[in-house]
């Protein structure tokens, strides 16, 4: 896993000053182009575009459009990453989810955690990627609170919820409340991956649910029973 940050040397940390020298001298060296180049097209000094490009100079107006223009682009470009904050995606290159082992996962049976939360908070959604690959496995009937979503990417399956199944092949979704049992009914053609993505409900919500401990099963906090 790791973390975007930003890598055109700007930040919302420096001065409109620093972060437009900063735009100026990565967008001219990215252009090829030498401080001469940039201040005889925009008919100023080289020592006043170096002073731009250092943040040392708060240039006027009509200066910052002219330096736009010789660099062919608008004012607007030049600041549009400006005070933006750092960020802090979360990136999970393929293979490197978690393989979760937990109560109830079996042979020919594995699921990965896609994104996962480090800090003290609990986290509200959990996305798995589910791997079946043993035909004869056989799954009980699963009962959590909040919704829960499937994405079909790989084999054919017949999936319960309550008294109805569904066919799900590549490219199929089936969203549905967690409350009521549901479940693989039928592996039809192994072997199948599909997405799981469960909702827990918004922070501070009623009826949130306990901790995984198997498959699409969790367990309800203490105090509900």
């Amino acid at each position: 896993m790791t973390t975007a940050r930003e890598e055109d040397g700007t930040s919302g940390e420096l001065t409109p000053d620093q972060h437009l020298g900063n735009f100026v001298r990565k967008y001219r060296l990215d252009q090829r182009l030498t401080l001469a180049d940039v201040s005889t097209r925009a008919g100023i000094s080289r020592g006043m575009l170096s002073k731009i490009e250092n943040g040392q100079t708060s240039a006027s107006l009509s200066t910052l459009t002219k330096v736009a223009r010789a660099l062919g682009v608008t004012l607007s470009t030049m600041f549009s990453n400006y005070d933006v904050p750092v960020g802090g995606a979360q990136l999970v290159k393929a293979g490197q989810g978690i393989e979760v082992v937990r109560r109830g996962t079996k042979r020919g049976h594995t699921y990965h955690l896609l994104a996962y939360d480090r800090g003290p908070a609990p986290q509200f959604f959990e996305p798995f990627l589910i791997t079946i690959t043993d035909e004869s496995e056989v799954f009980p009937r699963f009962e959590h609170s909040g919704i829960e979503f499937l994405y079909m990417l790989e084999g054919k399956l017949e999936y319960r919820h309550g008294q109805l199944t569904y066919v799900l092949e590549p490219g199929d979704s089936l969203t549905f409340r967690g409350e009521t049992p549901h479940g693989p009914e039928r592996l039809v053609d192994v072997p199948i991956r599909f997405l799981a993505i469960i909702n827990y409900g918004s922070p501070g919500g009623t009826g949130e649910a306990g901790p995984l401990t198997g498959f699409g099963r969790y367990t309800a906090p203490d105090s509900a029973h």
